[in-house]
């Protein structure tokens, strides 16, 4: 295997940020490739991690599994930073030349890359995969468009309730069961110890919010023959925007502080011990615990509307897709299986903490690390994904909905009229994409 050179400026993974590629570049020319060698060099992009070692050690493995079962195939990895990401693989897609086989992509980026050309319909052989059929639901809703699959699931990321033990204990208090309860006890916690945020919050959180929209009954938007249309203004999804923006203010997290926070910066303030409580992932779990709340808090669910509910989170992650251009079509899907099969997402795990795609091998993942608990319940409630369209991209990029939050929060426009702007530019958005 080669390890080509990589760029610099390691970053996070994707799923951390909830990060998109912008959707609203022109469609690629058919780049389909006329042949599929069976020897020669595949390339692969990978995602470059704050910490690349031990990732890297565990494609090598794999990597090397795959030459010694592929006589004359070589693999080429490199490993790019995901802010990049987006004009690199675009540009891969409009020359072949340069292109990789096989890429790491965020999962919120199918639809899009589908659009503009650039993956492999891998329907067939993901269906002839045995190991597919453990595929968590919502992972193979993240690789499938219109009906097609385009691609393996390699980790899923969800969100739940990080809170400060050592502050409920002082304060007689038990973790919320409800959202009204969460609601009032960050209030609670706020009052009595007010160089505390009770829950922090941001106004750039997108993927903390949408577990309020999607427990009241809403929704992001609604399909309807492969079209859609936004759903964000509906009644139910009101009530959930309203849940959510009233943790802004005095009494929890104040706009002027809290309005622009996102989730790395929500997440940041509970580690550093500025809050009592946080919306984080399994992928926060190593920042917490370099914090200085080490030792001192808990994770649960996200509760939902009523007691014993769960709130819908978000499944983030990435994926391994194929090129369409690639002209090694058959050592490329193979690949992909090997580096997003179990033995390998396990390892993965064990390395890096990434949350496995396959039921079962996320439950032994469970009992070797506890900690992983709750996000695991949470992704047996049933988890909730954006919607399959490449205009996601564009109403991402464009800061639809945390232009809707800061609105609210702000006071220039209440629940109705903000969600009904937000309303209007996704539409466009939808038509845009066609």
């Amino acid at each position: 295997m080669k390890l080509i050179s990589r760029i610099a400026a390691p970053v996070a993974a994707l799923a951390l940020a909830g990060l998109t590629a912008t959707a609203c570049a022109p469609r690629t020319s058919d780049n389909s490739a006329q042949q599929d060698d069976k020897s020669g060099t595949l390339r692969v992009w990978l995602f470059q991690e704050v910490n690349n070692k031990p990732k890297e050690k565990v494609v090598d493995v794999a990597v090397a599994a795959f030459e010694k079962a592929h006589q004359g195939a070589e693999v080429e990895v490199e490993y790019i930073p995901v802010e990049t990401r987006a004009q690199r693989i675009k540009a891969a897609f409009n020359d072949p030349s340069s292109a990789p086989d096989l890429v790491e992509y965020g999962n919120t980026d199918t639809a899009g890359y589908v659009r503009d050309g650039g993956l492999a319909d891998i329907t067939a052989e993901f269906g002839a995969w045995e190991e597919a059929a453990d595929t968590d639901p919502t992972a193979e809703q993240s690789v499938t468009v219109d009906g097609k699959i385009y691609g393996a699931p390699l980790f899923v990321g969800v969100r739940a309730l990080y809170y400060r033990t050592d502050v409920f204990e002082e304060l007689g208090i038990e973790a919320p069961k409800t959202q009204d309860e969460l609601i009032a006890t960050a209030k609670k916690i706020h009052k009595a110890k007010p160089d505390l945020y009770g829950l922090a919050v941001g106004g750039a959180y997108t993927y903390g919010a949408m577990p309020f929209i999607w427990s009241h009954g809403g929704e992001l938007a609604e399909e309807s023959g492969g079209s859609y249309t936004s759903a964000i203004d509906s009644a139910a999804a009101q009530k959930g925007i309203k849940a959510y923006t009233s943790l802004f203010g005095d009494e929890n997290c104040p706009a002027a502080k809290c309005a622009s926070m996102g989730g790395n910066a929500t997440v940041t303030a509970f580690a550093s011990g500025k809050a009592a409580m946080a919306i984080g992932g399994d992928f926060s779990h190593q920042a917490v615990e370099a914090g200085t709340v080490k030792g001192k808090y808990a994770v649960v669910p996200l509760p939902g509307v009523k007691a014993g509910e769960i709130a819908p989170a978000f499944a983030g992650g990435n994926n391994l897709g194929v090129l369409r251009s690639s002209s090694h079509r058959t050592l490329a899907v193979d690949l992909m299986k090997r580096l997003a099969g179990k033995e390998t997402q396990g390892k993965l795990f064990d390395a890096m903490g990434f949350l496995p795609t396959y039921t079962d091998v996320r439950t032994e993942a469970a009992k070797k690390q506890p900690f992983v608990k709750p996000f695991i319940e949470t992704l047996g409630a049933g988890t909730k994904f954006v919607p399959a369209s490449p205009a996601w991209g564009r109403i991402d990029a464009s800061l639809v909905l945390p232009t809707m939050f800061q609105e609210i929060v702000s006071g220039k426009k209440d629940v109705a009229a903000a969600a009904g702007d937000a309303a209007k530019k996704m539409d466009a958005a939808f038509t845009d994409a066609g």
